[in-house]
């Protein structure tokens, strides 16, 4: 007979490293699980700004795109990417993708009112340009 058969020291350790085997095996099994996700602030935002920068975080992807445009992330998934908007409403679309093929997409919708003072400069700066460019007749 077996003399550590039926230790209790034994049978505590086994069942300790078969409850490791199947935590590691959930935390390994959590990328599958889960997929990917994408955290930016949600909701409809109001800018007077033309040019802002979209940051946010991700986890568990391999590639993520803006409006089709592949965004360089951080090793620990951060991202900030500029984006000129135009005016009124601009739908931006973020979409991230695993190593297993499963997709998520988040949904960016920003409202951009350009200021009065920012049209009337701009006017002022083409018509000053165009008058600078104009050749003078000799």
């Amino acid at each position: 007979m077996l003399h550590y058969r039926d230790s209790k020291i034994t049978r505590f350790l086994l069942i300790l490293f078969f409850i490791l085997v199947v935590a590691y095996a959930c935390f390994e099994a959590s990328g599958f699980l889960f997929g990917p996700s994408i955290s930016v602030p949600a909701g409809t935002t109001e800018v007077h700004q033309q040019l802002v920068h979209i940051k946010g975080s991700t986890a568990r992807i391999s590639s993520l795109s803006l409006n089709g445009k592949e965004v360089a992330v951080t090793e620990s998934g951060g991202f900030d990417e500029p984006y000129l908007l135009a005016p009124g409403v601009n739908r931006i679309v973020l979409d991230a993708s695993d190593k297993y093929g499963r997709t998520r997409q988040q949904v960016l919708n920003i409202v951009y009112i350009p200021d009065a003072t920012s049209t009337v400069d701009t006017a002022s700066a083409t018509t000053s340009e165009s008058a600078s460019t104009t050749p003078l007749a000799q």
